[in-house]
C-alpha cells in the first residue's frame, strides 16, 4: 500500500473527528449499552471434560433441525448425482446411508474448513464450494454437486473467513453471484459481490491522496466507537474496508460514497435473522481466531517469529456464542452481547460482522517486530494516524482489542484471566491456517472433514501441509480434548508424496474409539491436468481483475473434481472414479460405526487414496 503519513496527517487534520463521529457509517458501527435483559448469562462455562462438554442450546437446535430436516434430502440428491454421472455401482452400505435407511443419526455428520490466505484462499475456497454446489448444473454433471447442501457446519479463518461470512449473511447465493455479485444490480442493503477489481487498502491507486481520503474515512466511521470508550485499533479500520467487499450494502459505483452506511450495524449475531439460516438450509457458520496471551495487557513486540503458542487459546464466532472450547478456558459469551462491560450492562452492536472478518484476518501485527519494523511497514502510516486521531493508552493497535467477558475466568489455566482486554489476531497465526479446530469438538460429533487448504507455504505460494502438521501437533497437546487423525511430519513429506497436487484421505485406518474424524484433503498445490498455474497468488495481492478471478474459479473447480489424473491419449484425465471415491470416503465413518467392512469400489478407493 503506498501511503504517507504526510498526505494521511494532512486530511485527518482537516477533518472533525467529533462531527465525523455522526456519519451514518460510525453511528452504525459504534455499540450501545443498556441494561441486560433479565436472566441474562454473559458466561456459559463448558468445562475442560471433552466429554462432558456442552453445545450452545440454538447451535444445537439448528444443527438437529438440520440434520433432521435438510439433510437426508440433500444426501439423497448427492447420491443420485454421483449414480447417474458416474456410472459405477456403489457398495449397498454408500447407497443405504446416503439414503437414511440406518436412520438420520448413522449419516454422515460432515464439517466443511476452508482455510486462510487472503483472496487467494477466498477465492480458491469459493471454487471449491463451487464444485460440492448442488445447484451448480455442472458440479452435479460432475458427480459432486450437492455436498455443500448437506454439510452440517462450514468453518473458515482469515480469507476463509470472508468467504464462510459473506456467504452466510448474502442469504447463501450461488458461489459465482457471490464473487461477482447477482446479475442485476442490487439496491439498498443487497449484496453487491466480493468487488475484487478494486483495491482493499490502495482504493486510490497511484494517487496516494485519494488513498489517504479513504483511509480518513474509514478513521471517522470508527471515531464514535473510540468516544464511546470501546477499544479501536487498526482491525476496525481493515474492518470498514472489508465490510465494502464481503457484505451487504455496498456497490462498485458507491464504495466511497461517505453517506452511506457500508454494512455498518449488519453484525455477526444477525445472520441468524437470514432466511435461508432460518430455514437450516446453510450449513452453521463458524470463523475462527487466535490469541495473543498476555500478562501485560499487550506488548509492544510479539513473540519472536510472531508465532502464537499452541497453548493459547483460539477463539471460535458463531452467530450464537463466542469463546473457546480448548481445556484452559472452557467458556462462551453470547455473541450479540460480545463488547459488554458487566452482567448488568450488555453491549450490543460490537459484534460487527466486518468486525469478526478484520479480526480473523488481521496477520499486520506480523510486522510489529520492533516500533521501527512497523512504522516502516505498509500499516505504519495507519498507526501513526490512529495514535494522532484516536489516542489510546497501553492497548495494541496492530491488533483487535476486545472488552474481556472471561475475566476472573479459569484463574489457574486461563492465560488472560486477568486482562481486562482480549488481544486476538489472524487465526492462522500460530500455523493452523485451515480452521479444523471447532470441527474437532468433541461435543459437535463430526466425523468427516473436507479440507480446503490454499496457504502460501512456499516460495511460489502453493500449499504444503503445514496446517495439517500443526493440527496434529496442537492435537497432541490436548489429549482426551481432541482428536486428529495422522499426517505426515514435515512438508517435505508432503511435497514428496504430492500430497498437496491430490485429494488425500487421512485417518483411514483411525478406529471408531479414536475419535479422529476422517479428513479429505483438497489442497492448493499446484495445476491441475498439466495446466498453467493460476491459483498461486501472493497473500498479499489486495486486488484481482474480474477475468483473473474467473481463471482461478475454472482451476479450482478441476482441482476439486480432478481425483488423481490418469493418463489418457498422451495427456492427463480425471479419474472417472473419483466422485465415487469421495462418496465412499463421506460415509466412511458411519460405515465403521456399523462395522461394516468396505467393499467394491471404495475398498479400491481407499488404497489408491488413502495416506498411511
Amino acid at each position: 500500500m503506498r501511503l504517507t503519513p504526510a498526505s494521511l496527517l494532512l486530511y485527518l487534520a482537516s477533518v472533525s473527528l467529533g462531527a465525523a463521529a455522526q456519519s451514518p457509517a460510525a453511528v452504525a458501527y459504534a455499540p450501545t449499552l443498556q441494561t441486560c435483559p433479565s436472566g441474562t448469562s454473559l458466561v456459559r462455562k463448558v468445562g475442560s471434560n471433552a466429554k462432558k462438554q456442552s453445545l450452545n442450546a440454538d447451535e444445537a437446535r439448528y444443527v438437529s433441525a438440520r440434520r433432521s430436516q435438510v439433510s437426508p434430502d440433500a444426501w439423497t440428491k448427492y447420491l443420485v448425482s454421483v449414480q447417474l454421472n458416474t456410472g459405477i455401482a456403489l457398495p449397498f452400505y454408500v447407497d443405504g446411508l446416503l439414503l437414511g435407511l440406518w436412520g438420520q443419526h448413522a449419516q454422515p455428520n460432515l464439517g466443511i474448513a476452508t482455510s486462510g490466505g487472503g483472496y487467494r484462499a477466498a477465492i480458491f475456497g469459493a471454487g471449491i464450494l463451487n464444485a460440492l454446489d448442488g445447484r451448480n448444473k455442472t458440479s452435479v454433471n460432475a458427480g459432486t454437486g450437492g455436498i455443500l447442501q448437506a454439510a452440517t457446519y462450514l468453518s473458515g479463518l482469515s480469507g476463509g473467513s470472508w468467504l464462510v461470512s459473506s456467504l452466510a449473511q448474502a442469504n447463501f447465493p450461488m458461489l459465482p453471484e457471490l464473487v461477482f455479485g447477482p446479475p442485476s444490480t442490487p439496491s439498498g442493503n443487497e449484496f453487491g459481490g466480493w468487488l475484487t477489481e478494486i483495491d482493499l487498502l490502495q482504493v486510490g491507486g497511484a494517487n496516494a491522496t485519494a488513498t489517504a481520503e479513504f483511509v480518513g474515512e474509514l478513521v471517522s466511521e470508527v471515531a464514535l466507537k473510540f468516544l464511546k470508550g470501546f477499544p479501536v485499533t487498526f482491525t476496525d479500520l481493515w474492518a470498514r474496508t472489508l465490510v465494502r467487499h464481503f457484505a451487504n450494502g455496498t456497490t462498485a459505483a458507491d464504495l466511497v460514497d461517505p453517506s452511506l452506511t457500508h454494512g455498518a450495524g449488519l453484525t455477526f449475531s444477525s445472520i441468524a435473522n437470514v432466511a435461508s439460516f432460518a430455514s437450516h438450509a446453510q450449513p452453521f457458520p463458524i470463523v475462527v481466531a487466535d490469541s495473543l496471551a498476555s500478562r501485560t495487557n499487550g506488548s509492544a513486540v510479539t513473540e519472536a517469529g510472531d508465532i502464537v503458542p499452541f497453548t493459547n487459546p483460539i477463539y471460535e464466532f458463531t452467530p450464537f456464542e463466542t469463546g473457546s472450547f480448548d481445556p484452559s478456558l472452557g467458556a462462551f459469551t453470547p455473541t450479540k452481547f460480545l463488547g459488554s462491560p458487566n452482567s448488568s450492562v450488555c453491549a450490543t452492536g460490537f459484534d460487527q460482522l466486518s468486525f469478526i472478518e478484520g479480526v480473523s484476518s488481521n496477520l499486520f501485527n506480523e510486522f510489529n517486530t520492533s516500533a521501527a519494523a512497523l512504522a516502516a511497514s505498509s500499516i505504519g502510516p495507519i498507526i501513526g494516524a490512529l495514535q494522532q486521531a484516536l489516542p489510546e493508552t497501553n492497548i495494541r493497535l496492530d491488533s483487535a482489542a476486545i472488552p474481556n467477558p472471561f475475566f476472573g475466568v479459569s484463574s489457574a489455566t486461563f492465560p488472560d484471566s486477568d486482562q481486562r482486554l482480549l488481544t486476538l489476531v489472524d487465526g492462522g497465526e500460530d500455523g493452523e491456517t485451515t480452521p479444523f479446530q471447532p470441527l474437532l469438538v468433541k461435543a459437535r460429533n463430526v466425523d468427516t472433514i473436507i479440507a480446503i487448504d490454499a496457504p502460501a507455504d512456499t516460495a511460489d505460494h502453493f500449499a504444503a501441509g503445514l496446517s495439517l502438521i500443526a493440527t496434529q501437533d496442537r492435537a497432541k497437546r490436548f489429549p482426551g480434548t481432541y482428536a486428529f487423525p495422522p499426517v505426515p511430519t514435515t512438508s517435505a513429506d508432503f511435497l514428496a508424496q504430492n500430497l498437496t497436487k491430490r485429494p488425500t484421505f487421512f485417518g483411514c485406518h483411525s478406529t471408531a474409539a479414536s475419535g479422529e474424524p476422517l479428513v479429505i484433503y483438497i489442497a492448493n498445490g499446484g495445476a491441475p491436468l498439466g495446466q498453467v498455474p493460476v491459483t498461486n497468488t501472493s497473500t498479499e495481492q489486495l486486488q484481482y481483475p474480474s477475468d483473473e478471478v474467473q481463471a482461478m474459479l475454472d482451476q479450482t473447480f478441476d482441482i476439486a473434481t480432478q481425483g488423481i489424473p490418469v493418463a489418457d491419449r498422451g495427456g492427463l484425465q480425471k479419474d472417472p472414479q473419483w466422485p465415487a471415491c469421495l462418496a465412499c470416503a463421506i460415509v466412511d465413518r458411519s460405515r465403521g460405526k456399523l462395522d461394516i467392512p468396505r467393499d467394491g469400489v471404495c475398498k479400491s478407493c481407499f488404497a489408491r487414496y488413502c495416506w498411511s
